[in-house]
């Protein structure tokens, strides 16, 4: 163990050495950013169990973040940071023989429900981005590529209600599920949830004066928010978002 550690740390050290040899860390520019997030989580495609949507509320959602700018030649550099983020939502959708595992009042029922499901989620997360940039003109920057995220908290609850549940299959016991609190379902798969996430990011950053400009970026989720053994909800489901907001340049 002791030999591992003294190991990574001579690796460390030399990474930072050479990085440093290198020229990495010289002639960088930074960028503080504020920014607001709206989007949600979804599946790929609407699966034939989702019906439609009634509704679908944005929860106040925000991206604090620093970022670094290396330029490589004139037009092309490259960008990493490190963002603070709450991606959240609220949605009503119409179902029909959609898996589900619920409490009703004391009771647990797992099966088939058609009616209306309202899903709440939420999540804080820590994200570490590393793009690919270029630049348009002066004041225009196009920027792509990966970043991991680490979610610090997540939510992903809600109820069930007017409508009823086939326990286990669809000739199972029929079970009604009403429209007030202690007759519907509720669920709760916060739990279930992984901390890890994979995801792209695509955007744009517009300076309309030397220190402060705009963004627009669309963070696409490659990795479910469910750990791989959850199957209650069939589909797998991904964050996606996008953010818009304003920076400013400090260096």
């Amino acid at each position: 163990m002791k030999k591992t550690i003294i190991a990574a740390a001579l690796a460390l050290l030399f990474g930072a050495h050479s990085a440093s040899a290198f020229g990495i860390f010289d002639n960088l520019n930074y960028q503080a950013r504020l920014g607001y997030n709206i989007g949600g989580t979804m599946p790929m495609g609407m699966p034939a169990s989702i019906r439609g949507l009634d509704s679908y509320k944005p929860r106040p959602s925000f991206t604090l973040a620093l970022d670094a700018y290396k330029p490589l030649t004139e037009k092309w550099g490259m960008m990493a940071g490190f963002h603070f983020q709450t991606k959240a939502m609220e949605t009503d959708a119409r179902v029909k023989s959609y898996s589900m595992e619920m409490r009703q009042g004391g009771e647990s029922l797992s099966g088939l429900f058609t009616g209306n499901v309202v899903t709440k989620t939420s999540q804080l997360v820590v994200t570490l981005p590393l793009q690919a940039t270029f630049n348009v003109s002066d004041a225009v920057r196009l920027k792509f590529g990966p970043y991991f995220s680490y979610a610090l908290n997540n939510d992903f609850s809600g109820y069930a209600y007017d409508g009823y549940l086939r326990e286990g299959d669809p000739t199972g016991q029929k079970v009604e599920l009403g429209h007030n609190e202690g007759e519907r379902g509720d669920y709760d798969f916060s739990s279930d949830m992984r901390h890890w996430h994979f995801a792209f990011d695509f955007g744009a950053d517009w300076y309309f004066s030397h220190r402060f400009g705009a963004y627009a970026d669309v963070q696409w989720g490659m990795s479910g928010v469910f750990r791989k053994e959850f199957k209650t909800i069939e589909q797998t489901m991904y964050p996606v978002y996008a953010t818009l907001g304003v920076m400013y340049k400090l260096k």
